[in-house]
């Protein structure tokens, strides 16, 4: 018999591809989707999709065990813009809150996992069934990065991980080993945006996960978007740390980046 497998879902194509691998070894993908973030093509992979609203906790542990849902995924995050505007918790998240407190998202994703938990639904790794799908360690382009860029690798990573302990952002811009703009609630795409005008052509991207990062959610990922993005700014280097970052679309995302001369490297 096969699994029935939970799958809370936010935005971007990571939820399409964990549902398109679960389903390819086997499992039924009972899907939890978020209004206005959520892809609606994602019904179209899945065997039960549900829609709600950010908050919703309790309603969201009541239809996986309707289903018969004892494992599940966070996967694809949620805009945090949202949570201000259109966050509306029930009882149940409500409690959670006041439990845990809000604002750092580590603690507030953990304390969601341990309520999923208390109802016998164990939240597995983002990761689950897409292995295949993190960055390897050295060159994964055409170009590898010089002696002035690798220097400018090694600063950043530094700070993104000091930054990530902090549970502020995981993406970091950096032109001679000067911090030109750190990712906060705006996103990697507008962080780089923001370097490239600051430093102008040539900036290092370092995007990396948090310091004894929680690999059940926000794994960072990187895609088609991040090289255009940095195509835009005339960035000329993409610095992923190796095993826990998502690269998606990697062969077509490869393909733009060398095209657009730009390094690709795994840390």
């Amino acid at each position: 018999m096969s699994e029935n497998i939970g799958l809370i879902a936010g935005k971007s194509q990571f939820p399409l591809l964990f549902a398109q691998a679960a389903r390819a070894h086997g499992a039924r993908v009972v899907a939890l989707a978020h209004h206005g973030e959520t892809d609606p093509a994602l019904a179209q992979l899945v065997d039960e999709i549900h829609w709600l609203y950010v908050g919703q906790l309790g309603k969201m542990i009541r239809l996986f065990k309707k289903a018969g849902v004892s494992r599940a995924v966070m996967a694809g995050g949620i805009t945090r813009g949202r949570l201000f505007r259109e966050f509306r918790p029930d009882l149940r998240a409500l409690a959670l809150v006041r439990r845990a407190g809000a604002g750092q998202d580590d603690r507030l994703l953990q304390a969601v996992a341990a309520e999923f938990e208390s109802e016998g639904i164990t939240i597995a790794p983002s990761t689950l069934f897409l292995d295949d799908l993190l960055a390897p360690a050295g060159q994964l382009g055409k170009r590898a990065p010089n002696q002035a860029q690798l220097e400018d690798i090694n600063f950043g990573f530094r700070i993104a991980k000091a930054m990530g302990a902090l549970d502020i952002g995981q993406c970091v811009v950096v032109r001679r080993q000067v911090v030109v703009a750190l990712e906060a609630i705006e996103g990697t795409d507008e962080c780089i945006r923001r370097g490239g005008l600051l430093a102008g052509p040539g900036c290092v991207v370092v995007k990396v996960s948090k310091p004894n990062q929680d690999l059940r959610f926000d794994v960072p990922a990187v895609g088609l978007d991040t090289i255009r993005t940095m195509f835009e700014t005339q960035a000329a280097v993409l610095a992923l740390e190796a095993g826990k970052t998502l690269t998606f679309d990697r062969p077509e995302m490869l393909t733009q980046a060398n095209r657009a001369k730009i390094v690709v490297w795994g840390v």
